[in-house]
């Protein structure tokens, strides 16, 4: 299966202490100073939704927001098109993404990111059903992709089987390494993919 359409969320340690609204104002400045790989083009504000996508920073590759969806505060990376390479690859660059964006907010804007615990969507239900034979055949891979962004540490998987889901699948480790750490373990992995 070759993913596409890779959506990360890593959870905030500390949702209490964050003033959604003035993530807006941040948000825009990201565009203004081209913060991101991506072409950055708008900002939405949707704290009006209860549990909903919070303040989005809408790109022309792919979108960043400070999501609360399920009541669970998260930075969440969602890729718009596709990608080239293997799935290894195009979950290290969706990770290398998200990571990026969260060391710059743990460092300008005292985000705390919780390293132990991530989520992983494929935002596509047709090419990505949420059945048991999806996850069997994409295990390998993010096995693979896992066993190197947690440097060997222990870690699980747990998907979401509801079957009127996306496809999702929470990774939660016994270890929570800072963020620059997991962006070191980002090279190798791509490096073992063209070994």
């Amino acid at each position: 299966m070759n993913i596409q359409h890779i959506n990360v969320k890593f959870y905030i340690q500390n949702p209490e202490s964050v003033s959604l609204e003035s993530y807006n104002k941040i948000f825009n400045t990201w565009i203004q100073t081209h913060r991101t790989e991506e072409m950055l083009v708008d900002v939405a504000d949707y704290l009006h939704v209860h549990h909903g996508p919070g303040i989005m920073l809408i790109g022309h590759e792919a979108n960043y927001s400070l999501d609360n969806t399920e009541g669970r505060l998260g930075l969440l990376y969602n890729r718009k098109l596709q990608e080239n390479g293997s799935n290894e690859e195009k979950l290290a660059q969706a990770f290398r993404a998200v990571l990026t964006a969260a060391q710059i907010l743990e460092k300008e804007n005292d985000l705390q990111i919780n390293t132990k615990e991530v989520q992983v969507i494929l935002n596509d239900r047709f090419l990505f059903p949420n059945t048991e034979e999806t996850f069997k055949t994409l295990k390998p891979d993010f096995k693979n992709f896992f066993d190197k962004l947690y440097n060997g540490d222990a870690y699980t998987f747990e998907r979401n089987t509801e079957s009127r889901q996306r496809f999702i699948l929470d990774v939660k480790a016994d270890s929570a390494p800072s963020t620059e750490s997991l962006l070191e373990h980002l090279p190798a992995i791509a490096e073992s993919v063209h070994a």
